[in-house]
């Protein structure tokens, strides 16, 4: 028998082997091998993709090349960028000589980079195709219409192509084949009747229309006719802004159905049960008007293994009886709503939920409350990944959390309990949750040291504990979490030296300490941190003079302020903010401080800093707020500071500055009040006078590269939501005596993004 065995084994490899050099010694089409090398020249291959692409070897042997085993014919190129970095990316137009594969059937340039030129006229004469995918491949321009004669097409993939645009979408509905219709981020608000095109489509499975400036999804006929074989609806971030119409829920077939992110509005009907197969349901984010109560029949839904309903004005209430069928769902997001739980707290859920999202709910958890979770923090599966309960009232003590018993090691990720009420100290529990990459305890009334055992947590990433009462200095063991993004320990009890080892935790993007009682020199290892967008120290009482800054590595961010998300290349200079103000820093300012071209916002205000402001200061050019009052600063305001034209907050007042303020329209917009307690200084917005001895130096041409002085190192890729500090405000009394430091926040999110 085990003769026999080794046998049939030696066969099977046998057969392997030889199938393998069939392949590789198939006969190749002199006609079609020379067209493939004509296609070759028109693309840039800067990582040598197709290398293998050469007279001395058969086509059927090149990368990404399949052939017909029998014939030896091309029938399938796989040429789709197999990383989404860019650095494998072909670039450049295509070759007509694509026309001379009379047999391809498949053909995959997705992610790619065609330079925005139109989708060429070449493809839409390649009869034999039933496979077309040119998503995010970088076209321009109107989608041709002569693609409806690719009546063979069974999947069609245009999607992640911003450059393109449909006018007329008839051409669509004669594609009858069509199986799978991705149009993603394709503009087609042109064409109202796109719906009545679309669901002529009698074979079509998977539909998705994600940013595509839609406005309705109301037939002009009256009646949507959808072919009962869809099982995915994917129409997230329109501009839907009516109810959900009824020809949704006569789709008996969906699996997948997600309206998230637009503006439908009214209630959720109840004829939603019909769609008794979705195993995804995402309704989220429809700018709150999504309201009326939460149907109870969705507990009927019982394949759901994803609910996401968050963001909406949503209310009602659950029982254990709306959970009692839902034995598979796996992610829940009920955040932002005023959802009421009615569960008993001894309650066993009939799932395992790994992703569970109630930040901000309006609820009571277990126990009834005033329009927030009350009670104490339940006891969560070590399948759960996600758990965000911020903004809530949970209260009890952190270690009855942190402590619970887990059967198995916990594969929680992301732990969010922030603007809560719990209180406590953390103790050595949270080495049970070494999976941990984002924690944030923020806004409770934690107090106690942060225990040694936060070094355990060796993935972490960002860590939250602001607004607590902690005391103590900041752990040893930290040093242990290589790959930490982000710090946030401000407004607590913290002392001691800020540490220097901080200054090797090159991932470091926001470090904020700001009111605490840290004393000492910022360490000048804080010098080598690269990576650096944030960093706040304001309110403490560090002493010395400011290090001087580094400038930054490579890499890319998309940064979220004051509501505009922008994305920071090697092209744009970066946004940062610094923050020192309220400490005993003394010295000067360095000069090199200039070079932050990137620079928003800078406070080094309440200080003891003396010397002049530093002459290139109008380099930072995207300077926004700009705070060094009560200082000991002298001499007279540089002429560059006329080039910050992006400068909305400025207070350079009590200083020694001297001479006449620079005249210009932004500096002039400034209030008196700005400049005050500077005897020796004049002009607008001054009522003081300027005699002619009193002039500026000169126009300095303050030049600047426009290169970026920045751009984020470490590719991990996580979401964190930052209140950062960006300016101060001081209240004076009458004579000019500074009295108080009170802070406004703006808040930043950002999203750090692998590349």
């Amino acid at each position: 028998m085990i003769m026999r065995n080794s046998e049939l084994i030696m066969v099977v490899l046998l057969l392997a082997v030889l199938s393998l050099c069939k392949r590789n010694s198939l006969a190749c089409n002199e006609r079609e091998k020379h067209a493939l090398l004509r296609f070759k020249q028109y693309l840039t291959d800067p990582t040598n993709r197709l290398s293998s692409w050469s007279l001395t070897e058969g086509c059927c042997g090149w990368a990404g090349v399949r052939c017909d085993n029998v014939s030896g014919r091309v029938f399938e190129l796989h040429l789709g960028n197999p990383e989404d970095s860019g650095t494998s990316t072909l670039v450049g137009k295509l070759s007509p000589a694509l026309l001379e594969l009379e047999h391809l059937k498949f053909l995959n340039l997705s992610l790619n980079d065609f330079r925005g030129t139109p989708i060429p006229s070449v493809l839409c004469s390649m009869s034999s195709l039933t496979y077309l995918n040119l998503w995010g491949a970088s076209f321009g321009g109107l989608v041709p219409h002569q693609l409806g004669s690719l009546s063979s097409l069974r999947q069609l993939y245009l999607g992640g192509n911003p450059g393109l645009y449909v006018d007329n979408l008839s051409w669509i509905s004669l594609l009858s084949s069509l199986e799978s219709l991705d149009l993603g981020w394709i503009d087609l608000h042109r064409d109202i009747h796109w719906l009545d095109y679309v669901s002529q489509l009698s074979s079509l499975s998977e539909l998705y229309l994600p940013h595509c400036q839609l406005n309705n999804m109301i037939s002009s006929q009256g009646y949507v006719n959808f072919a009962l074989s869809l099982t995915v609806l994917s129409l997230p971030s329109n501009n839907f802004s009516h109810n959900m119409p009824n020809w949704l829920f006569n789709l008996s077939s969906l699996l997948a159905l997600d309206l998230s992110d637009n503006s439908l509005v009214g209630q959720i009907p109840s004829t939603i049960s019909n769609l008794h197969n979705l195993n995804y349901l995402n309704l989220s984010v429809n700018i709150n008007e999504l309201n009326g109560t939460l149907p109870r029949i969705l507990g009927l839904l019982s394949n759901l293994v994803a609910l996401r309903i968050g963001n909406n004005s949503i209310d009602g209430t659950i029982s254990e009886v709306n959970f009692a069928k839902l034995s598979k769902l796996k992610y829940l997001d009920i955040h932002l709503t005023s959802v009421v739980f009615n569960v008993s707290h001894n309650w066993i859920p009939p799932f395992q939920l790994q992703h569970m999202l109630l930040r901000g709910c309006g609820p009571k958890f277990p126990a009834c409350g005033s329009n927030r979770f009350v009670g104490q923090l339940p006891h969560l599966s070590p399948n759960v990944v996600l758990f965000s309960i911020a903004n809530n009232s949970l209260s009890g003590q952190i270690s009855s959390f942190l402590c619970q018993k887990l059967n198995e090691r916990s594969k929680l990720r992301i732990l969010d309990l922030s603007n809560n009420a719990l209180s406590g100290e953390l103790g050595h529990c949270l080495m049970r949750w070494q999976s941990l990459t984002h924690l944030n305890l923020g806004s409770n009334n934690l107090s106690g040291e942060i225990p040694e055992s936060i070094g355990s947590l060796f993935s972490l990433k960002a860590f939250h504990l602001h607004n607590n009462s902690f005391s103590g200095g900041i752990p040893l063991s930290l040093n242990n979490c290589t790959v930490l993004g982000l710090i946030d320990f401000a407004e607590n009890k913290l002392t001691g030296n800020i540490p220097s080892w901080i200054g090797e935790r090159t991932h470091l993007m926001v470090i904020r300490l700001r009111s605490n009682e840290f004393f000492g020199d910022i360490p000048q290892q804080i010098c080598r941190l690269s990576s650096l967008i944030i960093l706040d120290l304001a309110n403490n009482r560090l002493s010395g003079s400011i290090p001087r800054v580094l400038l930054g590595t490579q890499e890319d961010l998309i940064l979220v302020v004051k509501g505009r998300k922008s994305t920071y290349t090697n092209i744009l200079p970066l946004v940062r903010i610094v923050d020192l103000s309220c400490n005993n820093l003394s010295g000067g300012i360095p000069i090199e401080i200039s070079s932050l071209f990137g620079l928003q916002s800078l406070n080094l205000s309440q200080n003891h800093l003396m010397g002049r402001i530093p002459e290139k200061i109008g380099g930072m050019k995207y300077l926004e707020s700009l705070d060094l009052s009560n200082n000991h600063l002298s001499g007279e305001i540089p002429q560059s500071i006329t080039n910050l034209t992006f400068l909305s907050y400025m207070d350079l007042s009590y200083n020694n500055l001297s001479g006449r303020i620079p005249s210009s329209t932004q500096l002039q917009s400034f209030n008196a009040l700005d400049f005050i307690g500077n005897p020796e200084l004049c002009g607008a917005p001054l009522l003081k006078n300027c005699t002619e001895n009193e002039g500026p130096q000169g126009d300095e041409n303050v030049g600047g590269s426009e290169r970026s002085w920045f751009y984020i190192g470490a590719a991990t890729g996580f979401i964190v939501g930052f209140w950062g500090s960006v300016v101060h405000i001081y209240a004076r009394e009458h004579g000019g005596m500074l009295t108080s430091c009170f802070l406004t926040t703006s808040k930043i999110g950002f999203t750090w993004r692998q590349r």
